[in-house]
């Protein structure tokens, strides 16, 4: 059962980068840094919103509108952190 908490705990780090990867990258195409008529750059991007946006949408419609900024990452983040700080303290202990 461990094992399974552990899995449970590297998908949740993974989900974390994946995050991380499309904020930068929307900053990128925003900026004008990366050109999304490149195959390779429109291929990554379609892949993270596609990954990303099913998690970021309920967060966005419960959210005000700050303008520009959008915080939705950084509270998935902090969900994501509270969620393996729980499975880490309370549940994979009492696990044998």
């Amino acid at each position: 059962m461990r094992a399974v908490l552990d899995i449970v705990l590297i998908v949740l780090d993974l989900y974390v980068w994946l995050l991380i990867a499309s904020a930068i990258l929307s900053w990128l195409i925003a900026f004008n840094v990366v050109n999304t008529r490149n195959q390779f750059v429109s291929a990554v991007a379609e892949f993270l919103y596609r990954i990303t946006e099913p998690v970021l949408a309920p967060i966005r419609r419960i959210m005000p509108n700050l303008g520009g900024l959008d915080i939705s990452p950084i509270i998935v983040i902090l969900i994501i952190m509270f969620i393996q700080r729980v499975i880490t303290y309370y549940i994979y202990p009492s696990v044998f």
